[in-house]
């Protein structure tokens, strides 16, 4: 039994309540075994038997609590320490293009078509989540498929890596770009082997379709968050909140904050609708700015605070645009990139380090890595700092002699088993053999790295339950398992990488993460114990309730015993 002695009263009249769930995981070998939490105001009073909770309600001013008994299995909230959820939100009003939709390019026309013909005629068409390896054609869809949907208005399709996809004619016409126009830098518009523009482009050149400046500034990475009205963008943030709390996520990482994004956040919390705990990056072009105003360190309050900066080192595997210097197997000519040279990169990450940031850099390929944990390295040598948590984002092929000095480095690399589950077969076909160890977390394990994993919505649905059985079993969306059983983790550690694990890389582990006396109440509760359920089952377990502080933010339909 734990009791926490010195709570924070938030109010003289905070409520006590008993939880009496069927199972409780709290994710805390302090308090493993427990039958029933306290739950005082916002906090974690006391965690262990129902006599002891009495005993501690009684301590706080409450002789007798509510006792509400639930029907499931209680489990502290899920962390995503690495989603886009404004992002997230905007793409849920566009079409869905993915492999649940869409097995080929004319479903996809199709798809796109029927949404022209009940969008106004002045309103761009968008659709997302198509992966080429998974559809039938096996390649990407060329900008005259795209004309088939319109030619008077701009047709956009993302490609489900986030990192670029596919205009139409009218696109490319009306942003000026022909054959002979230079890629941008960190970018490219791809063209076929007559020189002509496929329509396809990556990265930087897809700055023709955000429409704001300033967001993507030199080689610091991509933005693909385009412009709405402010009205709007709340709304789909609203939305996209939503979507996390049905996923039983409570505590969210946005890898990717511009001005768009902390306006939008600030409005959303101005209006009292900020439900989840938001700590936010901002995109690496706002460094300068952010110290001038004397960002030297985490800082907020318990739903909205900065948690440090977002870099990008290489692209994507799923796009093709990680950093592969000797070109992809799949097709030699293309090498992917880094968006900085090396030792402008170093002098970035020294910056930050010194101020007292964490760093959150996105890297995929084994050169990309290499260039972060260097940098790191140095960065540590001139300004030596103690846990200062720095992470690589994805981090999906390390070598195993990087893995080793991550962990002498105490790197957090932040993992998404969902891209596994979604295209592990497309990493193979791109890089080959070594693309099987794609989310080595077996590896990550055993060397004593950080296990944590994340979303990356709207690259994949948040889904903290997929994401652990995937973990658990490395089984594809297609049934194949690729690799060996050393790259696997069990789900105990799976739970705990979605929840306290999480909770470290955001610096947040006193307070999120377990159900531990002195802690938020954050709460999810499922139909099904993960650690018991057939390993295959585990993403088909239903979310009855989340709670945020205390308070219930979303019931499922057919939950009852949670009220």
């Amino acid at each position: 039994m734990r009791t926490l002695h010195h709570l924070e009263r938030s109010a003289l009249d905070a409520t006590a309540t008993i939880l009496l769930p069927e199972g409780l995981v709290t994710v805390d070998d302090a308090t493993e075994g427990a039958e029933a939490v306290l739950v005082f105001g916002d906090q974690i009073a006391a965690v262990g038997s129902v006599d002891a909770c009495h005993r501690a309600a009684a301590g706080l001013g409450h002789a007798a609590p509510e006792v509400r008994r639930l029907s499931g299995t209680l489990l502290p909230g899920f962390v995503d320490p690495h989603a886009h959820p404004l992002m997230y939100g905007q793409m849920m009003t566009w079409v869905d293009c993915g492999p649940g939709q869409a097995s080929s390019i004319p479903e996809i026309v199709a798809l796109l078509r029927a949404a022209a013909e009940r969008t106004p005629a002045d309103r761009p068409v968008r659709g997302y989540g198509y992966e080429h390896r998974n559809l039938a054609e096996k390649r990407h869809p060329r900008k005259e498929e795209l004309d088939a949907v319109a030619t008077d208005r701009e047709v956009y399709l993302m490609n489900a890596s986030g990192h670029g996809g596919v205009v139409n004619s009218f696109t490319l016409a009306r942003n000026g770009v022909t054959r002979d126009t230079p890629d941008p830098d960190g970018g490219v518009f791809f063209r076929d082997e007559h020189g002509e523009l496929t329509g396809e482009l990556s990265d930087a050149a897809c700055n023709i379709l955000t429409g704001v400046s300033g967001v993507k500034v030199g080689h610091h990475g991509p933005n693909f968050h385009l412009a709405d009205e402010p009205a709007e963008h709340l709304r789909q943030l609203a939305a996209a909140q939503e979507k996390f709390l049905a996923a039983g996520v409570t505590s969210i990482g946005d890898a990717q904050v511009t001005r768009r994004e902390f306006d939008m956040y600030l409005r959303l919390a101005e209006a009292g609708q900020l439900t989840t705990r938001v700590h936010m990056y901002l995109l690496s072009h706002l460094l300068d700015q952010a110290l001038e105003m004397g960002l030297h360190g985490a800082f907020g309050n318990s739903h909205l605070s900065f948690a440090g900066i977002k870099f990008y080192a290489d692209g994507t595997l799923g796009g093709w645009t990680a950093y592969f210097p000797d070109g992809y197997v799949g097709d030699p000519c293309r090498t992917g990139q880094l968006y900085h040279e090396p030792a402008d990169f170093t002098a970035l990450i020294e910056k930050a380090h010194a101020a007292g940031l964490q760093t959150a850099t996105h890297a995929q390929s084994p050169a990309a890595i290499g260039m972060v944990l260097h940098a790191l390295e140095s960065a540590q040598r001139r300004y030596p700092r103690d846990d200062a948590r720095h992470r690589i984002e994805h981090c999906g092929l390390p070598s195993p002699q990087q893995i080793h000095r991550m962990a002498a480095l105490g790197v957090h690399p932040v993992n998404q088993p969902q891209h596994y589950y979604n295209w592990g077969e497309g990493v193979t076909d791109a890089v080959g053999t070594p693309g099987e160890r794609f989310n080595p977390l077996g590896e990550f394990q055993a060397a004593g790295v950080p296990v944590t994993l994340s979303s990356d919505a709207p690259v994949a649905e948040p889904n903290p339950l997929e994401a652990i059985q995937t973990a658990v079993t490395r089984v594809t969306r297609r049934g194949h398992r690729l690799g060996g059983d050393e790259l696997l983790i069990d789900a105990r550690s799976a739970v705990a990488a979605h929840t306290i694990a999480g909770a470290r890389a955001l610096g947040r582990e006193r307070d999120l993460g377990s159900i531990t006396p002195g802690k938020r109440a954050d709460f999810v509760l499922l139909a099904d114990n993960p650690l018991t359920t057939e390993p295959g089952a585990i993403a088909d377990i239903r979310v009855l309730a989340t709670w945020v502080g205390g308070e219930v933010h979303h019931r499922h339909a057919a939950q009852e015993s949670a009220r």
